[in-house]
């Protein structure tokens, strides 16, 4: 099953709106050999399954199978994997997570066992759920799983009081961001970042240039010019503009020319882009995990309506001081048990940086 899982995570950021999932096929009467492996393809077809089941031809007979997910069990573009299993004559399929998609919830396991195929689940279960977890949050929250990242000092700062922040973190700190660029399906930044630094926001890792995720700008007053490196790339990589309904139409015309998809949203307190909703939207448009990189204020409202789901901070050994500008913008804390609180995940080297990694203490 963790093989299963190690496969699954290959489609990180690729197969949305669909889960990835992993399946290795054993025959334990050949040793344990494993005979076939898969993991869900590109844009979501074809199936871990499927791939399985090819790659092991007729050895499928007789063989376990280990999944990751549990098999669907609804006609789509391909059939049911539940049916691919049986009809390839597996005798048993140890089933890491039950998918929660009312259009299988149970169903794929039931159709198996219905058939006389030993199933069993709960196998590595919160392994398989840490991993499909923006797939997970889509389904039952209708929302896509945000991860702030952030690179700051020690003291918490991410640029000087004038604003420069090249290079807070060292070459192998920007690298791994780029690795968490690919595995996710989009990257968030408000408008304050894409004046200031006009970002190209792609996965720049040798061989992997074609992981770049779709990029989504929060513009309530659509000020991103058509100049800018995002605009210019729009048909390469998709490149989202979330602004207010009823937004300039001379300005959203001629992001629209260059490939540039503009969301008109609806208003929240503040007369920004109601973020709740803007979170379903994006739900709604497949998304399952997104990268948020924006700076202190879209941050600071992020955690404000609740949506930080983990955090990808690096830390720097460097001090800039109290007149440095924050990760985070203030949000309205007046004390510290009012706090969101995260836990700790993982914590390591990238150089001379640290990468810690979190996640809601509730998840």
């Amino acid at each position: 099953m963790r093989s299963a899982l190690a496969l699954a995570r290959r489609g990180l950021g690729t197969v949305w709106p669909n889960p990835t999932v992993g399946c290795v096929l054993v025959r334990d009467d050949l040793n344990g050999q494993i005979v076939g492996r898969g993991w869900t393809q590109v844009h979501g077809r074809p199936h871990a399954e499927t791939e399985a089941l090819v790659r092991a031809g007729d050895l499928a007979q007789g063989a376990t199978a280990y999944v990751t997910l549990e098999p669907c069990d609804h006609e789509g573009e391909t059939p049911p994997c539940s049916v691919a299993l049986i009809e390839a004559g597996i005798k048993r399929c140890v089933i890491a997570l039950e998918d929660p998609d009312p259009r299988v919830s149970g169903a794929g396991i039931q159709r198996l066992r219905d058939a006389g195929i030993m199933t069993e689940t709960g196998l590595c279960r919160e392994d398989a759920r840490t991993l499909n977890a923006g797939f997970l949050m889509r389904i039952t929250q209708g929302r896509p799983l945000f991860t702030l990242k952030t690179a700051t000092t020690l003291d918490g700062r991410v640029a000087t009081a004038r604003g420069n922040s090249k290079w807070i973190t060292g070459a192998p700190a920007r690298a791994f961001a780029h690795g968490l660029r690919a595995d996710h399906d989009a990257i968030l930044i408000g408008i304050g970042t894409a004046l200031a630094d006009d970002p190209a926001l792609t996965c720049r890792l040798p061989g992997m240039e074609d992981r770049s995720p779709v990029r989504i700008v929060a513009d309530s007053s659509l000020r991103l010019s058509p100049e800018s490196q995002l605009a210019q790339t729009a048909r390469s990589v998709p490149t989202w503009v979330v602004t207010m309904v009823g937004c300039d139409k001379v300005r959203r015309t001629a992001l629209e020319s260059l490939g540039v998809t503009v969301i008109e949203a609806e208003a929240g307190e503040d007369n920004r882009p109601d973020l709740t909703w803007f979170a379903a939207e994006l739900g709604r448009r497949g998304l399952t995990r997104v990268l948020v990189e924006s700076g202190g204020d879209l941050a600071a409202a992020m955690v404000k309506a609740d949506l930080i789901d983990r955090l990808a901070w690096f830390r720097s050994p460097k001090l800039i001081g109290g007149d440095g500008r924050g990760a985070v913008a203030a949000f309205g804390i007046d004390a510290v048990a009012e706090a969101p609180t995260f836990a700790r995940d993982s914590l390591s080297e990238a150089g001379d940086d640290i990468l810690e990694t979190y996640r809601r203490a509730s998840w």
